[in-house]
């Protein structure tokens, strides 16, 4: 995916032409540049956030229009909460290359998370109209969420049910229609959710939150015991996670 740009030789009738030995130059850099990627990806697929940028950054200087080393860097920057920096290599993806839907998504969350959500909607619409992109299901995830912070609560139930019927399976759609579905008094509804969620075994944050959640529910209807129990275990999947802390001084009330 990386673009090689030739270099302009210098002087005489030459310039412009790119010679053998500039070519085999652009190639050895390109080489680089391929394995400072590499090991950049294994470092973040280790968790091993710092040196997986070092690397990233060296093959970026080798390789500067490479949409898959500028993708690696916004993900190495978004687990270190840098969103302005994560955005900015997300645009230059897409500045290289206006399909890479990866790059489209993740700029959609993190303007969630920076609560853009009419530029978090932009980019999933963008998303949903084209044909070519796999798993529209993501996107409505996303892009229903955005309409449920806008309060704009029947265009949030329209893209999380079409999400779930999308994929079934797919625990951020379930999650956020849980909520919206427990923001409207629908209980039994909220339970079925969340309960799904719980049942594919996300991530540990959304483990913990699911488990808040329908303790927040059973409390509501007078049933401790079970309220309790997902508490605990909420804690004990996410003890250092703001749901897991919210967990245990629920459980200090509680108890």
């Amino acid at each position: 995916m990386g673009i090689a740009v030739g270099l302009l030789a210098l002087g005489g009738a030459s310039l412009g032409c790119a010679t053998p030995a500039s070519r085999a130059r652009d190639d050895l850099e390109l080489r680089k540049a391929r394995a400072h990627f590499e090991l950049g990806v294994d470092h973040l697929h280790g968790g091993r956030t710092a040196l997986a940028l070092r690397e990233l950054m060296a093959g970026e200087v080798l390789d500067p229009k490479n949409a898959r080393i500028h993708h690696a860097l916004a993900e190495a920057f978004l687990r270190l909460g840098k969103l302005a920096d994560a955005e900015l290599h997300l645009n230059r993806v897409l500045e290289i290359h206006d399909k890479y839907h990866d790059a489209r998504l993740m700029l959609s969350s993190i303007y969630i998370h920076q609560e853009r959500f009419e530029e978090a909607i932009f980019q999933t619409t963008l998303l949903l109209d084209d044909p070519t992109f796999p798993g529209p299901w993501r996107a409505l995830a996303t892009q229903g969420w955005a309409y449920y912070r806008l309060n704009r609560r029947a265009e949030a139930r329209r893209d999380l049910e079409t999400g779930r019927d999308y994929n079934p399976k797919y625990w951020p759609v379930l999650l956020n229609l849980g909520i919206l579905e427990q923001e409207e008094g629908h209980q039994v509804e909220a339970i079925e959710n969340f309960a799904a969620v719980l049942a594919l075994d996300p991530r540990p944050s959304a483990n913990a939150e699911a488990n808040y959640r329908l303790a927040e529910i059973y409390v509501s209807t007078g049933q401790r015991k079970q309220a309790i129990d997902h508490l605990v275990t909420a804690v004990a999947k996410a003890p250092t996670d703001p749901w897991g802390k919210k967990s245990e001084e629920y459980l200090k009330l509680l108890r």
